[in-house]
């Protein structure tokens, strides 16, 4: 008996063992490089560095320099990936092998451990109507984070093959909308054609302001005729088009699709909200203020419109927080826990209120009550662990003290980082331009430019180190 059962426990532990290699041998489902930032930094810090000893007359240093600088870096920048199979995401390369050496752990997380996703989106070119987005996103779960940029096909296609898959608590807003609505921008072409859109050159003489008109449809829709089914679909065509459209940054094309559709369906609150979302767009590329209050507005008449809809009120929320309007978000999210109280996001939406208003008493009463309707354990581990940090600020006067001055710290280090990196251009400049006046100012745009690169070293690796929190002091 003892021998079958430990024939059993063999024959487990070898299905076990095939499982692993079967898994480390899955076929990859997409593919990305890592953001190239680290190494662009130590390219450049490099080629300084071999500027300084050519000044020195060491030119074989230099040269060694330079070669690493430029062709061992860029090498190992495109080795360095990030890599999705459909159950795990791991980052692979010389520099990640190197790092999983002397740290013991290898750069890898499962789906299951994501604890949150972020998006951020950086303006990088402003032409017209359109917008060139960047988009950068944040994978953070079990102390791993992985980050990727936008930038070509591959982006897209680890947009669609691993936002899917993720949690929808997990997401915030422009993750949920990039795994919604981001396609090709051939096909996004092919599609406005098909749709029949104004052409550039219209609606760049056109109005920016969209405004509802009083139409035949819209009159006999408060007459109690409802619109075809042709409209009502070709109406739905035309938001989704209009999404895209805000996607990818051709924010006047995705204005004249949404004034298709609402000329249709006027009242929809989904429709109202996508729009307030082109208008939220349109006033951070334009810096206008006034569009940012037309997005405030059409986000408090679309909560009036979808009153009873859970889901879309939680979006209208977290995206009254991102206009600057906490109170009303905080109301927004109070309606979505009358209607659904075990909702997720409503809870982590009001711990955000509070966390703004300095109420850290109801911080760790939303982040608990979060806990008890988390549906993964990775939520469940990430709102404990808030609730826990919170909890010890509240309760502990020193932890608290101590933490404040880390932030500020954080800050202070921020703030010379940027001011070294512009000094150290600046002196540069002058340093290569100086000897063609007198080699004096030359001397002193070099020694300016390292001085300011040290501190400019010095203070990025201290705003890594700031960057975590502090682990509380172990009473005795």
């Amino acid at each position: 008996m003892n021998d079958s059962k430990q024939i059993a426990a063999l024959e487990g532990l070898a299905e076990a063992a095939k499982a692993r290699v079967h898994r480390s041998r899955s076929p990859q489902l997409a593919s990305i490089r890592v953001s190239p930032g680290a190494y662009l930094a130590a390219a450049s810090v490099l080629t300084f560095v071999a500027a300084l000893l050519l000044r020195s007359e060491r030119d074989l240093w230099a040269l060694v320099s330079l070669a690493v600088a430029w062709l061992l870096i860029p090498v190992l920048a495109l080795a360095d990936r990030i890599a999705f199979d459909g159950e795990f995401l791991t980052r692979h390369g010389p520099m990640p092998f190197v790092l999983q050496l002397i740290s013991g752990r290898s750069q890898q997380l499962n789906i299951s451990d994501f604890e949150k996703v972020d998006t951020n989106a950086v303006r990088t070119l402003r032409r017209g109507g359109r917008v060139r987005y960047r988009y950068r996103t944040q994978v953070l779960g079990r102390n791993t984070i992985f980050a990727f940029a936008s930038g070509g096909r591959s982006y897209r296609e680890m947009v669609r093959q691993l936002f899917p898959v993720i949690h929808e608590d997990k997401i915030d807003l422009r993750t949920r909308e990039l795994r919604d609505y981001l396609c090709e921008p051939r096909a996004l072409t092919i599609e406005v054609q098909n749709m029949h859109l104004a052409s550039s050159e219209v609606l760049d003489n056109a109005n920016p302001d969209l405004k509802m008109v009083r139409t035949r449809r819209a009159a006999a829709e408060r007459d109690g005729v409802a619109a075809s089914a042709l409209e009502l679909d070709r109406a739905a065509q035309f938001r989704l088009l209009g999404n895209r459209l805000r996607i990818a940054g051709r924010l006047r094309e995705a204005r004249e699709a949404f004034r298709r559709a609402l000329n249709v369906i006027p009242r929809d609150a989904w429709l109202i909200y996508d729009f307030a979302r082109l208008l939220r767009s349109q006033a951070s590329a334009l810096g206008d203020a006034r569009l940012l209050s037309r997005a405030r507005a059409a986000l408090r008449l679309s909560a009036v419109r979808g009153k009873t809809d859970a889901k879309l009120l939680s979006l209208i929320g977290e995206s009254l927080l991102e206009c600057g309007e906490p109170a009303r978000a905080q109301q927004i999210f109070q309606r979505v826990i009358d209607l659904a109280p075990r909702n997720f996001r409503a809870r982590v939406g009001l711990a955000d209120v509070a966390l703004r208003n300095g109420k850290l008493a109801h911080v760790i009463h939303q982040y608990r009550d979060a806990a008890q309707v988390a549906g993964e354990k990775a939520l469940l581990r990430y709102t404990r662990r808030e609730a826990d940090y919170y909890a010890r600020l509240n309760d502990d006067d020193d932890y608290l003290a101590a933490e404040l001055r880390r932030i500020n710290w954080l800050q202070v280090s921020v703030r010379v980082r940027q001011l070294a990196a512009r000094v150290t251009n600046a002196s540069i400049l002058v340093a290569l331009v100086g000897p063609s006046i007198d080699s004096r100012i030359a001397g002193v745009g070099w020694s300016l430019a390292s001085s300011s690169l040290f501190a400019w070293i010095t203070s990025l690796f201290l705003t890594r180190y700031l960057s975590d929190r502090r682990p509380p002091r172990q009473t005795q």
